[in-house]
């Protein structure tokens, strides 16, 4: 079953955020268990992001959450935030292609 992982957050330094994200890009080819990820930002929150990360299964994401490299990523881009990112984790239940 697809999951679906989508992190809020705020921050002034998204041009740092995307940076870094290029570099675990990098630091992560052939390893990395993701299949897609967007970046959104809120129209009526400036400076509030939503990042949405889809992976294959649930197992996926926690292999991926293992990796030495993603959490070292992960503490990166939170010292990027103002505040405490939000998560929420969500087992897919239907997905049509439009």
């Amino acid at each position: 079953m697809p999951f679906v992982q989508i992190i809020e957050f705020q921050t002034d330094k998204i041009d740092e955020y995307n940076a870094t994200v290029d570099e675990w890009l990098k630091s992560s080819a052939g390893r990395r268990t993701p299949t897609r990820s967007t970046l959104s930002q809120d129209r009526d929150r400036p400076g509030t992001y939503m990042t949405i990360v889809e992976f294959p299964s649930y197992e996926a994401a926690m292999e991926n959450s293992n990796q030495p490299e993603t959490g070292e990523f992960a503490a990166r881009l939170a010292a990027l935030c103002k505040g405490e990112p939000t998560f929420r984790n969500l087992d897919v239940v239907r997905q049509e292609d439009l």
